[in-house]
């Protein structure tokens, strides 16, 4: 029987993150809104290209295939658009096979306070503004950034991709390095409290959320020799040895066991992300997202010492 919203992993998506509208924006800030709703009706029968985030929104949705009785995934679109120009929009959800059947048209009214309406563990747009507000008022928002490679539908596995302080942990450690500037005395505070768990950062439900998918795929690939695990979680942190331990026991006192693990100690994150090819990839530092973006669909979460000053 499938599950009422209120159990599921419930991920909530603007239409211009989903899909690429930014033709459409352009119009909408150049000529108003009355003119992109006029377009918007006059062009519904064109389909959009996929967006940035179609890729993860996608293959997250398959999971209900796997998991038919339960259903556990839901996603919600929360746009700023007008009903009418939204019908575009889900002629679109229906053109590319999603299975998305809620969606808030809101009229230029804010979308994230519905993510408490839903219970959404993520809120993906691309309004950096909007989203930098969202995070700052306790809401788990990223700004998806431009993709120029999108993955294609024929890697149907689910590969995500998180940084871990700011993102997965809060930044308390972050802030210590911030405040010093010093690398050696960042590695001195972590090893001195490598036992004691860091506090959960904003995208910790999501990934508690979407670990129970992973442990149960592990558990088929290990029973089913010719099964391939449809969701692997890779974290990709600036961190190395001896910060390394602090790392693992959070992940560890939290119940989550990375697929990968990469302690980069200063290795550009691009140069990993390109072999690992995850079709989303999580991060609190924009100077590390810009450069993996061009071939990573990337999301910056503007969180922390990192975007707010300490």
């Amino acid at each position: 029987m499938p599950f009422p919203i209120d159990k599921k992993l419930v991920v909530a998506v603007s239409s211009t993150a989903l899909f690429d509208l930014a033709s459409e924006h352009d119009l909408y800030l150049e000529l108003g809104v009355d003119e992109f709703r006029k377009y918007q009706r006059e062009h519904r029968c064109t389909i959009p290209r996929r967006g940035a985030a179609f890729p993860f929104i996608k293959r997250l949705l398959n999971l209900n295939k796997i998991y038919s009785e339960e259903h556990p995934i839901e996603v919600v679109i929360l746009s700023r658009n007008h009903a009418d120009a939204g019908l575009r929009v889900m002629d679109a959800v229906s053109h590319y096979g999603l299975e998305i059947s809620r969606s808030f048209f809101l009229a230029g009214q804010l979308p994230y306070p519905y993510m408490r309406s839903i219970g959404a563990v993520l809120y993906l747009s691309t309004n950096r503004e909007e989203v930098k507000t969202a995070v700052e008022s306790g809401y788990a928002a990223g700004y998806v950034l431009p993709c120029d490679t999108i993955p294609s539908d024929e890697d149907q596995q689910l590969r995500i991709a998180f940084d871990f302080d700011g993102v997965i942990a809060s930044d308390e450690a972050e802030a210590v390095y911030k405040e010093s500037g010093n690398l050696d005395l960042f590695h001195e505070h972590e090893r001195k409290l490598k036992d004691k768990p860091l506090h959960h950062g904003p995208l910790m439900p999501l990934l508690l959320k979407i670990s129970e998918f992973q442990k149960l795929e592990r558990k088929k690939a290990q029973s089913m020799a010719e099964y391939t695990q449809m969701l692997r979680i890779a974290i990709v942190t600036a961190r190395n040895a001896p910060s390394h331990e602090r790392l693992i026991h959070t992940l560890s006192e939290a119940g989550i066991d990375a697929d990968e693990l990469f302690l980069l100690g200063g290795i550009e994150k691009k140069l990993v992300l390109d072999v690992l090819k995850p079709h989303i990839f999580f991060d609190d530092q924009i100077g590390h997202l810009e450069p993996a973006s061009v071939s990573t669909p990337s999301v910056h979460v503007p969180f922390g010492a990192a975007n707010f000053g300490g």
